[in-house]
């Protein structure tokens, strides 16, 4: 029998490493995916919450916050 080759249950240290492997790539395309998902979601919700300055004035004249001179002069500063 020739040491370091076959034992009878497979290549033995090569079956470890070959196994070791495997766990990692999975390990690593878990990994991938997770950060993907958080990349889309933090860009889509950075999106959603940008609002422009026009757009804030615009609401808070609707809601009466500020009369019409005042909307009138903040969106000449804006523009």
């Amino acid at each position: 029998m020739v040491f370091g080759m076959m034992d009878g249950y497979g290549f033995g240290g090569m079956e470890i490493i070959g196994m070791i492997m495997w766990f990692i790539f999975w390990i690593l395309i878990l990994a991938g995916l997770v950060l993907l998902i958080k990349y889309l979601w933090g860009s889509a919700g950075v999106k959603g919450a940008q609002e422009s300055a026009l757009e804030i004035l615009k609401k808070r004249y609707a809601k009466g916050e500020i009369n019409k001179e005042e909307f009138e002069e903040k969106k000449k500063d804006l523009i």
